[in-house]
């Protein structure tokens, strides 16, 4: 009878990685082999890993935000917080059923330096649950305006690391398409944002490049690349920022003469506060 591979002898799966884990995040199958589709899925984790993994040495608190079903937080304790001794991860979620999971999920992995709450965005800025200050704030595919509610929350908690994976981003396309007939009136960049297709594209744009000034007004380095998503984005913009309270000067200004240009003056509170 031929012998079957362990989870184990997957050259794929890193040394101590938690199989169950991995089926539980539909990464390996229940019995416990790679399709094709699943090898690029864990590829893509490790991906993520690799930028995040030198944030995290001397972390010991992480705090990800909108955590959905918390798989980032889950792959991220796994191989790196599950063999020291200290460093807690809390996912924070307003959809309680999701964080029941979330919970029992941890308990069955035997992950107990992670806890998840079930909390709206303005209860996470002052809940004492939480440190006044937090070392690391993940966002990982963060609908349209949650990823701003992760900007605000780890600069009310002083983050020392910001990691977002933005996603459907619609709030500013949505403002640039409700005044488009003004705005072909006033500058011919408008011709931009003319066509519906290149409304939504530039509006995503526009959105992170208004988030990275955002950041850097507050003292952050950023930097910005392209990840190839694992759930189910083809790919998806990575912004990494850290900590370095060096302000860019003329930041503010950058981003409020750009909300000018492009007739988005009623989102200044957003993105320039």
């Amino acid at each position: 009878m031929k012998k079957q591979n362990s989870p184990a002898d997957i050259p794929e799966i890193r040394s101590g990685q938690s199989i169950d884990l991995l089926k539980e995040l539909h990464i390996l199958t229940r019995d416990g082999k790679l399709n094709q589709d699943t090898r690029r899925k864990l590829k893509q984790v490790y991906h993520l890993y690799q930028f995040i993994e030198p944030l995290l040495e001397n972390a010991e608190t992480l705090v990800d935000h909108g955590a959905g079903k918390s798989y980032l937080g889950f792959i991220l304790y796994d191989l790196h917080f599950k063999e020291r001794a200290s460093g807690e991860i809390v996912g924070i979620e307003t959809r309680a059923e999701l964080v029941d999971k979330s919970i029992a999920l941890a308990k069955k992995l035997n992950f107990p330096r992670m806890r998840f709450m079930a909390c709206t965005v303005e209860d996470s800025l002052s809940s004492t649950e939480l440190p006044a200050n937090v070392d690391v704030v993940t966002a990982l595919h963060a609908c349209n305006t949650a990823t701003d509610d992760a900007i605000r929350f780890a600069l009310t908690r002083n983050a020392r690391h910001i990691v977002l994976v933005p996603c459907c981003q619609a709030e500013v396309a949505a403002t640039m398409r409700a005044k488009k007939n003004d705005s072909l009136g006033k500058t011919p960049l408008s011709e931009l944002w003319r066509h519906p297709i290149h409304t939504r594209e530039l509006g995503s744009h526009l959105t992170n490049v208004l988030r990275c000034l955002l950041l850097e007004s507050h003292g952050y380095d950023v930097t910005v690349t392209e990840l190839v998503g694992w759930e189910h984005s083809m790919k998806n913009e990575l912004i990494i920022a850290s900590k370095r309270n060096h302000p860019r000067k003329n930041a503010r200004e950058r981003a409020e003469a750009i909300l000018r240009e492009f007739n988005l003056e009623e989102l200044a509170p957003r993105f320039t506060y």
